[in-house]
């Protein structure tokens, strides 16, 4: 059984931390992930950073220009990554957009990620449409998960044909903005959340965008089953480094 698919078997909520690899160093990517595990979160998504990145907000983007001036490739993350699995046991999702995998090979990719011990990709740009028909066969070939995102606005037909064609979970992007950009979530929100759980989905749904503290947390995991930060820890990182991850974990999710 993929990673994933254990993690979502379990009863808590679930943590999700976003960073972007090679950021703040380039050298940091493999410290910051056994630090993340070793302090409780559940599963980390990896950013391949990307010059164009069309759902980031500001504070991701920095990340990644930054991570990318300072010689942040493809092949860096998969050398940084190799042995990942002598000493962290969660699961590790790469989240990325789709032209430097299509740049790289996207059947070298998925291999390359079956080799690392990578459990699952994350694609913003990827129509699932495109993905179904071209795609699938390689992802599943090489134990991958290709996990798809919703919105306030997509509809019920489309989120149930996501739906049939995942195998993991469903990432439900709180609101149509970029990540970053909003705090807390409104009544319309709450609503949309208890829509996509009242359609009694066989994917469980994980919440993105919004979440930085406990409060959003608890929110969000209200009728899902986990949640996703990004921004927030990307702040974190730039305000106290990257030896200060427990303090973080303890704020999002008291023990």
């Amino acid at each position: 059984m993929n990673r994933i698919n254990k993690k979502l078997k379990e009863e808590q909520k679930l943590l999700s931390i976003y960073f972007t690899a090679g950021y703040p160093e380039t050298g940091d990517t493999v410290s910051i992930i056994q630090d993340l595990e070793k302090n409780g979160v559940d599963f980390i998504e990896i950013g391949l950073p990307f010059s164009d990145p069309l759902a980031d907000g500001p504070t991701i983007q920095e990340s990644s220009t930054k991570a990318l001036k300072s010689g942040m490739t493809t092949n860096k993350l998969f050398e940084q990554l190799k042995g990942i699995r002598d000493s962290v046991e969660i699961p590790l999702i790469i989240m990325g957009y789709f032209n430097p995998i299509l740049q790289y090979g996207v059947e070298k990719f998925c291999k390359k990620c079956a080799e690392t011990g990578i459990d699952g990709l994350i694609i913003p740009d990827l129509p699932v449409d495109v993905y179904n028909e071209e795609y699938k066969s390689i992802f599943e070939e090489n134990g991958l998960q290709n996990i798809f995102l919703i919105t306030p606005q997509t509809s019920e037909e489309r989120i149930r044909f996501i739906d049939s064609v995942s195998n993991g979970f469903i990432y439900m992007v709180s609101s149509a903005s970029v990540t970053g950009s909003t705090s807390g979530f409104g009544d319309e929100t709450k609503k949309y959340f208890q829509r996509v759980n009242d359609m009694q989905l066989k994917n469980p749904q994980v919440v993105g965008f919004g979440i930085s503290d406990s409060e959003s947390f608890q929110q969000a995991t209200q009728h899902a089953k986990g949640a996703i930060i990004g921004s927030a820890f990307i702040k974190h990182l730039n305000k106290n480094g990257k030896n200060n991850t427990a303090d973080f974990v303890k704020s999002i999710r008291p023990v």
